[in-house]
């Protein structure tokens, strides 16, 4: 499988990555590594993860999924083969945020604990962080590289404007810059990205892995009536947000994309994220080997300009 690379840096990855979100949310430990295994075994490297995943499941504090993760690679000693990568910054608990040197100090250490490994392969800011200086937080990053607990850093939830301002302060300062960005970007989310973001990215050489590629799982064609949504771990986040009209025309331009590939929706979906050059490796979450199964082709799938431009065309905002 064909790799690519991370921004400017020296670190190459496969077209796919997996959101780790799952792990100890909606997959248990046994079902996290038989997914793991089936994801490395298909010829992928690159794992997402957050310290903050998953505080929100009741009885959790945070850091579930990177301690599978950790547990994962230290039983496969396969760490050599793996890129990881994990984000902080969002809030862990009373005083348990942002961007601070002090904070990140102690965050990085938790991670690396959890994750059972000597360094991270991508530390990313999970979100902006306005109350502490900017040039506090890549200085921070800047000792964590230069000490070997960090390869590159990354940034999340950035805005086109923020993400400039860093880009310049680790220029003008000679300090490590952002390397890669993750967006919310998919077949219907594309007004965050598009276009300032994009521009931005491309221009920079900054390399792209966006979250919720497949739009929490409604872009994969299973999700189209209220009853469909009653229940599941998303199920609010897909009726709210994509049962309406734009969302049938993107999932019609869809539908129509995989009957004349012999595709499925959601591979499809992830072959559009692919086909702009901007984009390294979307992000997406499997909870079943079958999920997995199917998500896996949509790296090797190369949409012709005519499916590129319907499907741009179906999700095309104000039409």
């Amino acid at each position: 499988m064909r790799k690519r690379r991370l921004g400017r840096s020296s670190i190459e990855v496969a077209p796919l990555c997996f959101g780790g979100n799952v792990f100890g949310w909606t997959v248990d430990e046994r079902q996290s590594f038989a997914l793991l295994d089936a994801f490395v075994d298909a010829g992928f490297n690159f794992i997402d993860t957050a310290d903050v995943y998953s505080v929100w499941v009741s009885g959790n504090q945070g850091g579930e999924s990177e301690a599978i993760i950790g547990k994962w690679q230290k039983a496969r000693r396969n760490r050599d083969r793996l890129v990881i990568a994990t984000k902080l910054g969002m809030a862990m608990g009373p005083q348990r945020k942002g961007l601070s040197r002090a904070y990140m100090r102690s965050a990085v250490e938790a991670s690396l604990s959890r994750l059972r490994t000597d360094y991270i392969d991508l530390y990313q800011a999970h979100e902006d962080d306005a109350q502490t200086p900017m040039e506090e937080t890549l200085a921070a990053f800047a000792e964590l590289v230069k000490e070997g607990k960090v390869r590159v850093i990354g940034a999340s939830n950035f805005t086109a404007p923020r993400l400039a301002q860093a880009l310049s302060l680790s220029e003008k300062l000679g300090l490590p810059r952002y390397e890669s960005l993750q967006p919310l970007y998919n077949l219907y989310d594309r007004d965050q990205f598009e276009p300032e973001l994009a521009a931005l990215t491309r221009e920079k050489s900054v390399g792209v892995i966006p979250y919720y590629s497949l739009a929490a799982g409604f872009l994969s064609g299973k999700y189209r009536t209220p009853e469909d949504v009653a229940s599941g771990a998303r199920a609010s986040r897909v009726a709210q947000r994509y049962l309406n009209e734009r969302g049938k025309r993107v999932l019609a331009g869809l539908d129509q994309a995989a009957k004349a590939t012999g595709r499925t929706q959601a591979q499809i979906a992830l072959a559009w994220l692919l086909s702009h050059d901007e984009i390294t490796a979307p992000i997406a979450s499997a909870t079943t080997l079958a999920q997995l199964a199917e998500l896996a082709p949509a790296a090797g799938i190369v949409l012709d300009a005519a499916t590129r431009g319907a499907l741009d065309e179906a999700s095309r905002i104000g039409a």
